[in-house]
């Protein structure tokens, strides 16, 4: 037979290995593992954990730990069922979760208490410690004349103080009448006594009179008193005219230093004041925490 009559032969393909239509994990009825809700609530409940450590962050634990609560109950329940394969990891974000939302809770109290403390400490400052305006106990009183005006003090007798009348801080204190504050800080002042200012003083016009005050402060409490802040302040006359301080080798240094508790300190102050004025008002403040108190002494 001719070679024109044999009958066309096949082609035999080259081997090869059948083609996969899907590639792996792709297989027909086989859906991906759904694992992100699992990776945030761990993710999201280490930085609220982190931030609870902070009690100033506690709304950011706060929040993050409720976003990271509810995405780790929701992966833990599709780990269940099959659809996610990181079941452990969304428990740990839901464990972390619940850690930071109860220190969310302990940054909250931490934080306000310390800002309530703040505010009170504040609002002590603004309105200063009161004093209770009366008789020191125990009848202590400035002696009218010389004495006083040298800050020494005698007793008067119990019977004397036994009908005097506590007064209000709003009223002025006679000479030798105390201002005692809550912390047990006594401020004294003595009678006005007439002084005679040196050549060189400053503060003194001629023609008006000087007079000399002794004050006293005495520290009957447990902390020490710092008497740097003292201010003394004078107005002399019935309208009130500012009595200037004077300053001379004897007078107007001021308190310094500190007041150690059972301790006391007199210091002599100087104020110039009109011929005609019949009165002297002394203002004294321990510092801007306490209430200024007034004494008003007889000319």
């Amino acid at each position: 037979m001719s070679q024109f009559t044999q009958p066309p032969q096949s082609p035999q393909p080259p081997y090869s290995q059948p083609q996969q239509p899907y590639g792996p994990g792709h297989a027909p009825g086989l859906r991906p593992a759904r694992n992100g809700l699992g990776i945030a609530a761990l993710t999201l409940g280490l930085i609220g954990a982190v931030s609870g450590l902070i009690p100033f962050l506690f709304w950011l634990a706060g929040i993050l730990g409720t976003i990271a609560l509810i995405l780790g109950l929701v992966g833990r329940g599709r780990a269940k069922r099959g659809e996610a394969t990181n079941k452990n990891m969304a428990t740990f974000g839901t464990v972390l979760a619940l850690i930071a939302l109860i220190m969310s809770v302990v940054g909250a109290v931490i934080t306000f208490k310390t800002v309530d403390d703040a505010v009170d400490k504040l609002d002590k400052a603004a309105s200063g410690t009161s004093a209770s305006a009366k008789p020191k106990p125990g009848g202590d009183k400035a002696d009218k004349g010389d004495k006083a005006g040298k800050g020494e003090e005698k007793a008067k007798p119990a019977d004397d103080k036994a009908g005097e009348e506590e007064k209000s801080t709003g009223e002025a204190l006679e000479a030798g009448d105390s201002a005692v504050y809550d912390d047990d800080l006594t401020v004294t002042v003595g009678d006005a006594t007439k002084y005679s200012p040196t050549p060189y003083a400053a503060g003194h016009t001629k023609g008006n009179k000087a007079y000399q005050v002794a004050v006293v402060i005495e520290n009957a409490g447990k902390k020490k008193f710092d008497s740097a802040l003292v201010t003394v302040e004078g107005r002399a006359g019935k309208d009130g005219v500012d009595a200037e301080q004077i300053f001379d080798d004897k007078v107007g240094a001021g308190f310094t230093g500190t007041i150690l508790p059972g301790k006391k300190v007199t210091v002599l102050y100087a104020f110039d004041a009109p011929a005609d004025a019949k009165n002297l008002t002394v203002e004294v403040s321990p510092d801007f925490t306490y209430d200024s108190t007034q004494w008003d002494l007889k000319l």
